[in-house]
C-alpha cells in the first residue's frame, strides 16, 4: 500500500464510531474543495488508498489509519452525521490498519 492518504479531522462522536466499527462511512459536502481534494484525484492516478482520521489538532492526538474502499454520491444516515435529504460524497471505510494513541473501544 502506498503512503497516498486522505487527511480527515473528524469530531469525537464520529471518530470513536469509527473506531468502534459502528460507522462504514464518511460524508463531505459536494462542494468544490472537496471535488478537488477527494474525487479528481479519486478519478484519476492520483488516487488515495486511505483515510488517516484525526481527532483534535494537538501533536498527541488521536489517529488511525482506515481503508479508503469506496467513492460514491447520495444521501448520507442522519445518525452518521447527514443531513436529511442532502447528497454528500460518500467515502466508504474498510478495515482500520493502524492507530496512534486509541484505546481500543470495549464491544
Amino acid at each position: 500500500m502506498s503512503n497516498n492518504t486522505l487527511h480527515l479531522n473528524l469530531k469525537k462522536q464520529w471518530f470513536d464510531m469509527i473506531l468502534d466499527g459502528q460507522k462504514k462511512e464518511e460524508y463531505r459536502e459536494i462542494k468544490p474543495f472537496w471535488t478537488k481534494r477527494i474525487l479528481e484525484r479519486w478519478e484519476n492516478d492520483d488516487r488515495q488508498e486511505t483515510i488517516t482520521f484525526s481527532n483534535g489538532y494537538s501533536k498527541d492526538r488521536r489517529q488511525m489509519v482506515v481503508e479508503f474502499k469506496s467513492l460514491d454520491q447520495h444521501c448520507g444516515l442522519p445518525e452518521w452525521g447527514a443531513e436529511y435529504d442532502v447528497k454528500y460524497y460518500v467515502l466508504g471505510l474498510g478495515k482500520i490498519i493502524s492507530t496512534t494513541n486509541c484505546e481500543l473501544l470495549s464491544k
